[in-house]
């Protein structure tokens, strides 16, 4: 019997359905990297996830909606791959939405594990930066929003996450420090995209008071 989506108890903003966590599956970035290219989706994992939580910050489910759109694009929507994809992508918006709206110490950006090596785990994150800006320029936006990405805090957050974007591993660097300059480096995109959730929460309020209306699940 194939999963359903995901579905979604919409009695309030911040309430999240006790089932839905406990019905979460995680979801890593090897295994969405793999989905992703057998459905034929052109987006690196770090780069959906980035892209995710500046879609959810700016828009709320509806933004996840324009997300998924935008991660499938130009793929199959009647191969098996996609809907494999799609059960998973599911699962990653799933638990990020809960995490941003409850304000969860838990979020973490989606990146390779330890395993990898640093350099690998920078250049993912460099994608992750680059998903996350995407996100809040793609966006439909009024002139209210575009004064809010320009003012403090959310201009010098904007222009951290430009240059963590453009950064590279320094081969000369011993091993300790590059892991102790990647690990204070994803610490402090994890605080400022919950940051920049909060700091927009009143462009996606109407979104958010209406979530009974919307569909309870991405497809």
């Amino acid at each position: 019997m194939a999963r359903q989506p995901i579905k979604w108890d919409h009695s309030g903003p911040d309430t999240i359905n006790q089932d839905l966590r406990m019905s979460e599956k995680s979801v890593s970035h090897n295994e969405l990297e793999i989905v992703l290219s057998r459905c034929g989706s052109r987006r690196n994992p770090g780069e959906v996830h980035g892209l995710l939580c500046s879609c959810l910050a700016v828009a709320g489910i509806d933004g996840a909606g324009e997300w998924l759109g935008q991660v499938l694009e130009a793929t199959d929507p009647n191969s098996a791959a996609r809907a494999e994809c799609e059960l998973m992508l599911d699962d990653l918006y799933a638990t990020t939405w809960r995490q941003l709206v409850e304000r969860q110490s838990d979020f973490q950006l989606l990146l390779p594990d330890d395993m990898d090596s640093t350099a690998a785990r920078a250049e993912a994150m460099g994608r992750w930066c680059e998903g996350f800006l995407n996100g809040l320029i793609s966006h439909n936006k009024s002139e209210e929003l575009k004064d809010r990405l320009v003012a403090e805090p959310l201009a010098d957050i904007i222009n951290d996450i430009v240059e963590i974007a453009r950064a590279t591993t320094d081969e000369a660097a011993a091993a300790e420090e590059e892991e102790n300059a990647y690990s204070e480096l994803v610490e402090y995109l994890r605080v400022v995209a919950q940051l920049a959730y909060e700091e927009l929460a009143e462009f996606r309020s109407l979104t958010e008071n209406q979530l009974s209306e919307k569909p309870e699940h991405l497809h």
